[in-house]
């Protein structure tokens, strides 16, 4: 079962359906990651504000560092990304300078995460359209699923004569979001290429 499924109150369909370092997990350390970033950029001192890295906190026992919240935490949630899924130095880079350039105090931290949200739900359902049968490649083949979702990442950054109408719409709404939010093509590709690694290793639901 994920390793955070208890801690977050979260019952797994069916016990031992969900692996460790699955697409949840790795989900829900990016959730805390970001609350970590911006306790520690914002100067935030209620733990109650940011729900998903308290729980982190608490159940790891991670120690305030320098009377500060999200130091210790950041770190802490980085290191786990980066020993579970391989993320590099770049990827948390981008990250931080996203919420420092669009979250001067904690009144934007909702607006923030309002966006992300949109950011993402809108670039996972065009690249679903796009790669479709491609996700299906046996897992063997990292290296082309990797190469496959670069390219159309950058598609979805410079293609403009899309055939369907709601494609070409959503594009365009992905591109806006990012121009906010400031992620380049290549963080884009990591962010995806994750998720749809680890969706294909998660089990399917039985009938």
């Amino acid at each position: 079962m994920s390793i955070f499924s208890k801690w977050f109150g979260k019952k797994p369909a069916e016990e031992g359906t969900v692996r460790v370092g699955g697409m949840e997990d790795f989900m829900t350390l990016i959730r805390v990651y970001y609350q970590a970033v911006m306790a520690s950029q914002l100067g935030i001192s209620n733990i109650n504000f940011l729900p998903d890295m308290a729980v982190f906190k608490r159940t790891l026992k991670i120690p305030t560092q320098n009377n500060k919240l999200g130091i210790a935490e950041r770190s802490r949630c980085k290191k786990m990304l980066s020993d579970l899924y391989g993320l590099n130095d770049a990827f948390f880079k981008e990250i931080d300078n996203s919420i420092k350039k669009n979250c001067r105090n904690v009144n934007d931290i909702k607006t923030y995460l309002f966006l992300f949200q949109g950011f993402s739900k809108d670039l996972m359902m065009v690249m679903g359209n796009l790669m479709q049968w491609k996700f299906r490649l046996p897992g063997v083949f990292k290296k082309l699923l990797r190469s496959m979702t670069e390219k159309a990442v950058h598609d979805i950054m410079t293609k403009y004569d899309w055939k369907d109408d709601g494609v070409r719409k959503t594009c365009n709404n992905i591109r806006q979001y990012q121009h906010t939010l400031g992620y380049s093509e290549s963080w884009m590709s990591d962010y995806v290429y994750n998720i749809v690694l680890l969706a294909k290793k998660e089990p399917q639901p039985k009938a």
